[in-house]
């Protein structure tokens, strides 16, 4: 019996869950009313939104922290914790007003010097930051309310930095825990935002609790996104970490849970036929799988070995392995950026469709390769990366490299790519990931290609070229000059290979329907949802 024909079996007898399941509370009908149990993608290991980019810890995040901003489903920044911005007529001075009655978890009021201190956090981390600091001039507490931040030269795209939705997010924080040095995680987690974290009850690979915050005040403004009224009709979200995708799919028909944030396309089918689920695409922007190369180290600090890996590369291969044969739920990309948004482009992108094991093996003789094996870190939790791991272990096998497959989870990946150590001391050659097609449509958000060296992403591409034109994108004057741009960029990017994008693809969510407010989007939005 294959992987697939075992999962359907198993999700729709519920047998996994019943055996192996959830051992659920007994509560009464109206606690229970106001108790979400919600499947997340992946298990929550850390909960520091600076420190890392994973998606899983963004989305917790969302309920514990606030932002200044947050962007909406146009893609526009509105005011989260301001009440009002000035900026002055040369484009030098950013005045900043925080909105009234703001408090954190600990009943203490949020202040401008918290807000300053988180900023100078996420700076640190932040693409956009680091190019805001490399410009900075001041970034200063005015009094309780009011903070000023003056660039040395303009900086249109402030707003959107302080309200975008790609990790990390400018969460605010109190002033003592935002002087966490960023590269070291933090061990309080006081947020203002709508839902407290309860620590004593987080378990690591089992379950993560989120309960009301009493005296959050929510703005009056309709929900999209990240912005407007965040309106908790929830006492208590309960993430209740399932790895196993059949598991999760018994457990949901069985009314053990609640959501699914990532129905596994095989399961969907099985899901449609119960009367109690409604199951939608999650989001409808999609995603872009990646493999993600480390450019430090033997083998792909030598240019050819990475074009080899991509001139190898079929798409196809690594979207059936996560959607199955539903064509409708991928696409074939010969671009870096989301597909069917305005600025995509595929111009220079012939290698990423090229799917020619000969003229990958070439490269890989022209590159002078050493046999060093190549340490692939793929999660085994994680339905998405398993399934690409599986992929790329053989086809690195099929030009030559050599491969040491290291089978761990997404906790694990998640720590050990941001480490620099050579892959034989602890450190990587190689992971699979992917990037919520609302990361990816223009340079500003979209963190993974960028290739400035050491403040890169995970993998430290430093490829002159690309950011060249990311800086040519910011002070592009209109839409068309943009996507000159985007051609010149997208070129740099696949000559160089950046990383290997494995294909754009769609991912189901599912929920039981008695929940109400279920809402797309490139994360889970929690507020505005209930239970009957």
């Amino acid at each position: 019996m294959d992987r697939r024909t075992f999962l359907k079996a198993a999700a729709g007898t519920g047998a996994l869950a019943a055996s192996g399941g959830l051992a659920m509370p007994a509560l009464a009908q109206s606690a229970a009313a106001k108790t979400l149990r919600f499947v997340p993608q992946a298990n929550l290991a850390n909960f520091d939104p600076i420190w890392g980019t994973q998606y899983v810890v963004r989305n917790a995040a969302l309920l514990v922290w606030d932002t200044l901003y947050g962007i909406d489903d146009k893609f526009q920044p509105k005011r989260q914790m301001t009440s009002g911005e000035e900026v002055s007529a040369d484009g030098l001075t950013w005045t900043f007003k925080l909105r009234p009655g703001l408090k954190f978890h600990d009943g203490a009021p949020v202040t401008s010097k918290d807000v300053v201190q988180s900023l100078k956090r996420w700076q640190a981390r932040d693409p956009m930051g680091l190019m805001i600091k490399a410009i900075e001039n001041e970034l200063v507490a005015v009094d309780d309310t009011t903070f000023k931040w003056s660039p040395k030269q303009p900086y249109p795209k402030m707003l959107f930095a302080l309200g975008k939705n790609n990790s990390p997010c400018t969460f605010i924080m109190p002033e003592r825990i935002a002087k966490t040095d960023p590269f070291t995680q933090i061990t309080e987690y006081i947020g203002s935002g709508p839902m407290k974290f309860v620590r004593n009850e987080w378990v690591p690979g089992a379950k993560a609790v989120f309960e009301k915050f009493a005296d959050y005040v929510p703005r009056d403004e309709p929900a999209s996104w990240l912005s407007g009224g965040k309106k908790m009709l929830l006492d208590r979200i309960e993430w209740v970490i399932m790895p196993d995708a059949a598991t999760a799919a018994a457990a949901l028909q069985n009314g053990e849970v609640d959501w699914w944030e990532t129905a596994l396309s095989d399961l969907v089918p099985v899901l449609k036929k119960n009367a109690n689920i409604s199951v939608d695409i999650g989001d409808p922007l999609g995603n872009i799988g990646a493999f993600r190369m480390n450019h430090l180290h033997p083998p792909f600090n030598n240019v050819k070995v990475r074009q080899a890996v991509m001139t190898a590369l079929n798409q196809e291969d690594y979207m059936r392995s996560i959607v199955g044969d539903d064509d409708k739920l991928w696409k074939e990309m010969g671009g870096f950026f989301t597909p069917g948004t305005p600025l995509y482009t595929e111009e220079g992108g012939a290698m990423m469709k090229a799917k020619n094991l000969a003229a990958a093996k070439k490269l890989l003789a022209e590159s002078g390769y050493k046999d060093e094996p190549v340490v692939c870190v793929v999660a085994q939790d994680m339905a998405a990366t398993k399934s690409m791991g599986d992929v790329t272990a053989e086809l690195l096998k099929s030009i030559g490299l050599k491969v040491d497959f290291v089978a761990t989870d997404w906790g694990t990946t998640g720590a050990r790519r941001a480490q620099k150590t050579p892959p034989g001391q602890g450190g990587w050659n190689m992971f699979h990931t992917w990037h919520a097609g609302a990361d990816c449509v223009n340079p500003a958000s979209y963190t993974a290609v960028r290739a400035n060296g050491d403040k890169a992403w995970f993998g430290w591409p430093d490829v002159p070229a690309v950011e060249t034109e990311v800086t040519n994108w910011f002070n592009a004057k209109d839409i068309a000059e943009e996507k000159a741009v985007m051609g010149r960029l997208n070129t740099a990017a696949v000559a160089n290979v950046v990383y290997c994008p494995t294909g754009f693809y769609l991912g189901y969510q599912a929920w039981r329907k008695n929940v109400s407010g279920v809402t797309s989007g490139p994360f889970p939005v929690l507020w505005g949802v209930s239970k009957a």
